[in-house]
């Protein structure tokens, strides 16, 4: 017991002789370990994972068109029919068909509408029937001037051997030209029946409400069973059925500042920018200037037609109308992948760009066009609705963590 009690009272002299070497030893194992925490969280942070994402600015790889180049300014507008028609009825009537509705498209001579016309049918019938008995009754007085013109001629001829009397040669003269007579009144008769026929059916085509050119129905402003009537005379009548709209007199009517108009001449090259057909620009040119201003807004209606006919463009359609300066060759009027010019790398060998995928830098080397106005053209590498770095910054690297702002 006494020599355990006294082995826990020795010294260990072994701690007491740690020699400045083993000291050293243990600093340098702690420097090497701070510095590799210190540069393992660097690179952490540096990459996003630690102390949060550097913040960037991106663009949207898209298409632009040259034409910007050739602008000298842009007007807003809309798209208005310079024919327009509002189509109504020859007669009164009550309306039994309508084939259209708003937005339909109809061409020249289609039946927009139909008025009731059982009269008008059965009057057209009557004058059929009344032509085929004019018809008729010359087939028999014609007949008959054939009977009294031979018993005529054959007592003519008696007469002069004193055969038959005077008086037997007068009736058969008179009975002669009577029938001349009721041949003449025959033929009268047909032409004025068929002259009642052409009427009559003139009046039945009336209830037909055809389309006087190639179109788009506008408005309709009258339904089945509703009256209508000329120019609405009658009670509670609709005096038009539909409104028409001549789709190929669509143009676009631009309100320009006065202070541009003097910019703006007949004929001249424009391109027209649709909201409702925003994957196409349409070529176009100036047709008039309207002589006169409007002066609570201090500008000029210019209009501007389309060069081509699309089947989606409709009259009131918001648009904008980029004056030219010249006009395009096809291939300025064709669309170019593009982005900013900011966005390539400054100082790289190649072009190339920071894309941003899934939240992280990818550097992308691509081929490069031509340069429009702030924009360059990329022929390969990128696709359409890609993001890239706008002004990368030399910290950013390859793989990096990142917050995105838009451009």
């Amino acid at each position: 017991m006494e020599n355990q009690d006294l082995e826990s009272l020795r010294i260990d002299r072994e701690e007491e002789l740690d020699t400045p070497d083993k000291k050293w030893k243990k600093f340098l194992i702690f420097l090497v370990i701070v510095t590799l925490a210190t540069v393992t969280l660097f690179l952490l942070h540096r990459i996003g994972i630690v102390g949060g994402r550097p913040k960037v600015v991106v663009a949207t790889v898209s298409r632009i068109y040259p034409s910007e180049l050739f602008s000298s300014f842009h007007a807003s507008g809309y798209v208005v029919a310079q024919r327009k028609a509002a189509l109504s009825s020859k007669i009164t009537g009550r309306l039994a068909y309508l084939a259209v509705e708003e937005g339909s498209r109809v061409k020249k001579g289609d039946i927009i509408a139909i008025l009731e016309k059982d009269d008008l049918e059965a009057a057209v019938q009557k004058a059929q029937a009344d032509l085929k008995t004019a018809r008729a009754k010359l087939k028999f007085d014609l007949a008959e001037k054939k009977d009294a013109e031979k018993e005529y001629r054959r007592f003519s001829k008696l007469l002069k051997k004193d055969v038959v009397s005077q008086s037997a040669f007068d009736s058969a003269e008179a009975r002669y030209h009577k029938a001349l007579a009721a041949v003449r009144a025959d033929r009268s008769r047909i032409e004025a029946s068929r002259a009642a026929l052409e009427e009559a059916k003139v009046a039945l085509d009336y209830a037909y409400i055809r389309a006087p050119f190639d179109g788009i129905v506008l408005r309709k402003f009258a339904d089945i069973g509703e009256a209508v009537a000329p120019f609405g005379s009658a009670t509670n009548a609709k005096a038009a059925v539909v409104t028409l709209a001549d789709i190929h007199s669509l143009m676009v009517e631009a309100d320009v500042a006065e202070s541009n108009i003097l910019s703006v001449k007949k004929n001249q090259p424009c391109e027209i920018q649709l909201d409702a057909i925003p994957d196409k620009r349409f070529p176009g040119s100036v047709h008039v200037i309207v002589p006169t201003a409007d002066r609570a807004k201090a500008t000029i209606t210019v209009k501007v037609k389309f060069l081509e006919f699309d089947s989606r463009i409709m009259p009131e359609m918001s648009a904008r109308v980029n004056f030219l300066s010249r006009q395009l060759t096809p291939d300025e009027s064709r669309p170019l992948l593009a982005i900013p010019s900011e966005a390539l790398l400054k100082g790289a060998p190649a072009p190339t760009v920071f894309k941003v995928v899934k939240g992280r830098l990818r550097k992308a080397r691509i081929k490069t066009g031509e340069a429009i106005k702030g924009y360059v053209e990329i022929t390969e590498g990128l696709d359409p609705g890609d993001r890239v770095v706008v002004n990368p910054g030399k910290n950013l690297k390859d793989g990096q963590r990142v917050q995105i702002a838009e451009f």
